[in-house]
């Protein structure tokens, strides 16, 4: 029985260090589109910093990533989670949108916020400088109602 148990504990350290070689897709790029909603709508710097604090890092186009991003199979959870959040909101390329689908990612962000939805606390655990306060939330929510009170 011992043996068996070595042996399997073998084949996971092998499977575990083979894995590490796999790449994946990195989400950085170096440069600030024009469609960027910060770019587009200029607000106010605190509440570009807290988006980018608190959203960017799977909404956009730019990554920074953690330490652990390197360590598979965390950086496969990591792809994932950043291709599905840009498939839902990808502020990179905020003038791309319709008015509508401006309008309606503009609601759903403010929904998201009040309902604690956003940032998620996944997220939160490991980035504590991304927990929103209620002011902050207040603030990015005030601004936000406005960007979509100007929409056309």
């Amino acid at each position: 029985m011992k043996k068996i148990l070595k042996i399997i504990v073998l084949v996971l350290i092998v499977a575990f260090v083979a894995i590490q070689f796999i790449p994946t897709e990195r989400n950085q790029s170096d440069m600030v589109p024009k469609t960027d909603f910060v770019v587009a709508n200029n607000p106010p710097a605190e509440i570009s910093a807290l988006l980018k604090e608190s959203c960017y890092d799977c909404h956009s186009n730019h990554t920074d990533y953690p330490w652990y991003n390197k360590i598979q199979p965390v950086a496969w959870f990591l792809e994932h989670h950043i291709k599905e959040a840009k498939a839902e909101l990808n502020f990179s390329e905020w003038n791309d949108l319709s008015v509508r689908r401006k309008n309606s990612k503009l609601r759903s962000i403010i929904n998201q916020i009040k309902d604690d939805e956003m940032p998620l606390w996944s997220y939160t655990l490991m980035h504590r400088h991304a927990v929103l306060s209620e002011a902050e939330k207040e603030s990015i929510i005030a601004y936000i109602t406005e960007v979509k009170d100007r929409l056309p």
